[in-house]
């Protein structure tokens, strides 16, 4: 897992000021942290579930009473929207809450009817430590969806956070302790890729989830492939948003806040907009105009200039070789993080923004003539995170969703969203599910018991 590791750090996005820094544990640490989470983790598996699902509700009554701080620390680390951050924390809430409520009937056996000469049922057991990598763009619920389970279900965790959003590590931990989280059951650790390395091959530790990148998706996947480790992985999408008829306008706002919610920097958003020729210059229209009328208070900074930098690129790559910027795609000067949310059209597949995944407030909208056009333009990538189709005839919109390559596929939403509905996609959007009944089963020895008449 060869790469430089950047420096564990708050940077403020908004202004490129560095404001506290903090060390990169010692190797020391880690090993001695493994321990704690292997021995703890053979206290904690052992405790009735009433007491693990207590803990676990009471975190997500903490992470409420803490909203406001975890989200202003969001803003100061990664730029979100102080709205957005509290609307994050409560969600997150909600699915320590979901498990919570849930646990029991989630994890009751399941028996095999079938069976004769005795009983035979699959059990749901935890299987130890497990190590989380984890993104800066939702630092709070991208943590909550592999945590809340994990912690139900007995499983003990060694988190590593994303090297911008430190702070809201901390306050995380700090939230577990406060909540009764056993010391050793959940354990923050400031670790270097060289360390993600040793921690994957220890043979104490059971598995790894990762939510980020594809290049930090394949080489832990390839590291935990060596140890043979499970691993889960939620990496990048570019998801279609395909429009057959109805409003345009309306239509077009749907798809603009979706796309600029947090300012366009996560793995579900609506990346690509694929529109019927009769409702495509009004569409494109109304975008232009919604980008236009923001007010700069309305603009939030990227989470760091190197991104802002990267999506900037992206986009003069398609205008240079054809590409029509209509709106925004402004970076300002360094070494603040600020760029224009911005309407793309006339994408080609030579052009970067055909194929990368654009990771920021940009609208690239298609033309297509039909259908079949739009389908296979929205299978034509190398993500399949989540996809959406929008029409006034539902049974219409149906049968195109049903042609999807995607983990998640919604009609006339953007989103089927709830700590309910699992969350997770094919291709090289990484596979595994988080969230709802299926979350909780991808860490878990399903084991098979007989008891013999």
């Amino acid at each position: 897992m060869t790469a430089t590791q950047p420096p564990y750090r708050t940077l403020n996005p908004a202004t490129g000021e560095v404001l506290a820094t903090f060390d990169t544990a010692t190797d020391d640490l880690i090993a001695t942290a493994i321990t704690a989470a292997d021995d703890a983790y053979r206290a904690w598996r052992e405790q009735p579930l009433e007491a693990r699902v207590d803990v676990v509700r009471h975190v997500g009554r903490l992470l409420r009473e803490r909203a406001t701080e975890l989200a202003e620390l969001a803003k100061l680390e990664m730029g979100k929207k102080l709205d957005e951050g509290t609307g994050e924390v409560e969600f997150s809430a909600s699915i320590f809450e979901f498990y919570a409520d849930h646990a029991a009937a989630l994890l009751a056996d399941q028996r095999i009817p079938s069976f004769s000469g005795g009983t035979a049922v699959v059990q749901r057991r935890p299987v130890g430590v497990l190590l989380g990598v984890m993104p800066w763009n939702f630092p709070v619920y991208q943590v909550a969806r592999f945590a809340a389970p994990n912690l139900v279900l007995g499983n003990t965790i060694l988190l590593k956070h994303a090297e911008s959003v430190p702070q809201c590590a901390l306050v995380i931990a700090d939230v577990m302790r406060d909540a009764g989280v056993p010391e050793g059951v959940y354990t923050n650790l400031f670790a270097s890729f060289d360390q993600v390395e040793t921690i994957i091959g220890d043979p104490r530790v059971q598995g790894v989830s990762v939510t980020g990148s594809e290049r930090a998706g394949a080489a832990v996947a390839a590291t935990a492939g060596r140890s043979l480790k499970k691993c889960l992985l939620e990496l990048g999408g570019s998801d279609p948003f395909i429009v057959l008829d109805g409003d345009s306008k309306q239509l077009a706002r749907t798809a603009w806040e979706f796309r600029v919610y947090n300012m366009g920097q996560a793995c579900n958003s609506n990346k690509r907009m694929i529109v019927t020729d009769d409702l495509y210059d009004d569409f494109v229209a109304e975008l232009v105009t919604l980008a236009g009328d923001l007010a700069p208070a309305e603009i939030a900074p990227m989470s760091s200039r190197k991104a802002a930098e990267t999506l900037a690129a992206q986009v003069a790559d398609a205008v240079d070789k054809g590409a029509t910027l209509h709106v925004g795609g402004e970076l300002a000067e360094g070494p603040a993080a600020f760029y224009t949310p911005a309407v793309l059209t006339g994408v080609t597949p030579d052009m970067r923004a055909y194929s990368e995944e654009l990771f920021g407030p940009v609208a690239v909208v298609y033309r297509v003539r039909d259908e079949e056009e739009a389908v296979a333009l929205a299978n034509a990538s190398a993500y399949g995170l989540g996809a959406s189709v929008f029409s006034t005839d539902t049974a219409r919109a149906e049968k195109v969703a049903q042609r999807l390559e995607a983990g998640m596929v919604n009609v006339n939403t953007p989103a089927g969203e709830g700590p309910d509905i699992p969350f997770g996609g094919v291709k090289r959007s990484g596979f595994g599910r988080e969230l709802g009944a299926l979350g909780i089963d991808e860490f878990v020895n399903k084991q098979v018991y007989v008891v013999a008449d």
